[in-house]
């Protein structure tokens, strides 16, 4: 990447680690604190009622990533008339979806009472949990749409700072309210609210400061719909990849309360805070960089492109697997610690979400792809979904949680690790499939045995005989570091890409 470039992603990545940190060690404290004060029956409502939202929400369509892609090139060459004008498209279309998620939740809420049917919380907890969600996803389409320019326009930090800092000190009020407050999920929910709405201000009011000359028209959306029609054909395309995402994300929770309880949601939930963090310890890393590589792709420059993809690719490969090792061996070590051993998910469905943790980590492709703007493919996430849902629904009646799982990594490896290599490798990059396969099977191999060698050796060194946060910290320092170096010396002797990463880190870092 260009200086500038780096230095931006740099910035980008210096804030939302700061953050990501800062945040995860919250939202542990803050598990535990609802736990003990809410139960796990409100925190399955939380987490179900978020998924029913996520299913009104596909209405979206896909307008932010179609958005995004098409402002790199007006950006780049400072188009500000065509970039008002693809903002101002998109706060109309927003405005339309945010009507039909209104309607859709209003039809929603009228079955709720069947939904929430084993449900032993009251039912007006289910209303406040969901209308609390809703408020926040109504402001993202009413007032906060215009965020994407940050992203954009590599400026994802400003985005960072005010939401995850609002986000801070929301979660500190939520804990402090449910501990010493009567009424204490009351006072959950109007703190959500609140925060939600000083969120939403903040970010606009920062917008408008930093982009003096946007000037949107919302009114005038239909007439730029006519106008743009590239923007509303990427828009209907990546409608199918959302739908994909959507059965990834949203469906398990409500797949596994289907054949168990709130409980079993619960403790899943558990896991997917590990998970989650996990996940957001790499999109602090790399989705900042993501507005570089639409700029990159923007400058044509085919070399350049295909030496940072492969140098991406090895980056992200060789921190998910280090992180994933890391979780797999010390995960129920942290969840006794921290909740106690009745919390532990049986190890069969923790080894399935682990490998498809991995795959959702290391999805260089979709960044790629995404810069391109090859949303073409819409016949691969319809195929994702079915599978997705079906296997999950079908694995699930006779495995349980570990068969609604399982259905969610098939998927995964058919589509995300199959076919989006594919789609990326022959379309974009006009390269032969069989060079991105034997290098990414290489990468496998050596993340695999690794792995596999050191979860039977390192017990013989040293296992924690006490399960507690200090005997955690020991063990997880002990696993990380030794994995870590086990595979740095395998990758940088058999491997350019990662040596030639190597170099621009520490040039980077030199710089700094």
């Amino acid at each position: 990447m260009s200086e500038s470039r780096t230095k931006k992603s740099v910035l980008n990545i210096q804030i939302a680690l700061a953050f990501y940190f800062l945040n995860l060690i919250l939202r542990f404290f803050s598990r535990k604190i609802f736990l003990d004060y809410l139960g796990t029956e409100v925190l399955g409502l939380n987490t179900t009622a978020q998924n029913l939202l996520g299913f009104l929400n596909i209405a979206e369509l896909g307008i932010g990533a179609a958005v995004a892609t098409t402002l790199y090139a007006p950006l780049y060459n400072k188009d500000y008339r065509k970039i008002n004008d693809i903002i101002s498209l998109q706060g109309w279309l927003y405005r339309n979806v945010a009507y039909i998620v209104i309607g859709g939740a209003c039809i929603l809420m009228c079955f709720f009472p069947l939904i929430f049917s084993k449900a032993q919380v009251p039912m007006w907890y289910v209303y406040a949990s969901f209308g609390a969600f809703l408020y926040s996803s109504l402001l993202s389409y009413f007032v906060n749409y215009k965020q994407i320019l940050f992203s954009a326009d590599q400026k994802e930090y400003k985005n960072t700072i005010q939401i995850q800092g609002w986000t801070f000190i929301k979660v500190l009020l939520q804990m402090f309210a449910v501990a010493t407050l009567s009424n204490g999920y009351v006072w959950w929910v109007i703190i959500e609210v609140v925060i939600t709405t000083c969120t939403a201000f903040t970010l606009n009011r920062s917008i408008n400061h930093e982009y003096s000359w946007l000037k949107t028209s919302v009114k005038n959306g239909n007439a730029l719909r006519k106008q743009y029609p590239e923007i509303v054909t990427k828009i209907k395309q990546v409608f199918f990849h959302k739908i994909g995402g959507f059965v990834l994300t949203q469906t398990s929770p409500l797949i596994i309360y289907a054949y168990a309880s709130l409980t079993l949601v619960a403790i899943y939930g558990n896991y997917m805070i590990i998970i989650l963090g996990i996940t957001m310890l790499m999109q602090a890393m790399f989705n900042s960089i993501t507005a570089g590589v639409g700029n990159l792709v923007a400058e044509k420059d085919e070399k350049k492109i295909q030496a940072i993809f492969w140098e991406l690719t090895i980056e992200r490969i060789w921190i998910a697997a280090i992180i994933c090792f890391i979780a797999f061996e010390t995960s129920d070590i942290f969840i006794s610690a921290w909740i106690g051993p009745e919390y532990i998910l049986e190890t069969n469905a923790f080894i399935v979400l682990i490998i498809t943790t991995f795959i959702q980590l290391t999805r260089t492709n979709e960044i790629f792809i995404a810069a391109y703007g090859m949303f073409q493919d819409i016949g691969a996430p319809v195929i994702e979904a079915i599978l997705n849902l079906g296997l999950s629904i079908l694995l699930g009646y006779f495995w349980g949680l570990t068969g609604v799982l399982s259905g969610v990594l098939i998927s995964q490896l058919i589509i995300v690790v199959g076919w989006k290599s594919y789609f990326l490798y022959h379309h974009a990059f006009k390269r032969n499939i069989a060079e991105y396969s034997i290098k990414y099977i290489k990468y496998i191999i050596i993340v695999l045995g690794s792995a596999i060698t050191l979860h039977y050796t390192i017990p013989y060194i040293y296992y924690p005989k006490n399960q507690d946060f200090l005997n955690f910290i020991i063990y997880a320092l002990i696993t990380g570091i030794t994995y870590s170096i086990l595979i740095t010396a395998i990758l940088l002797a058999c491997d350019i890409p990662m040596r030639n990463s190597c170099k621009r880190i520490i040039s980077i870092i030199k710089r700094i």
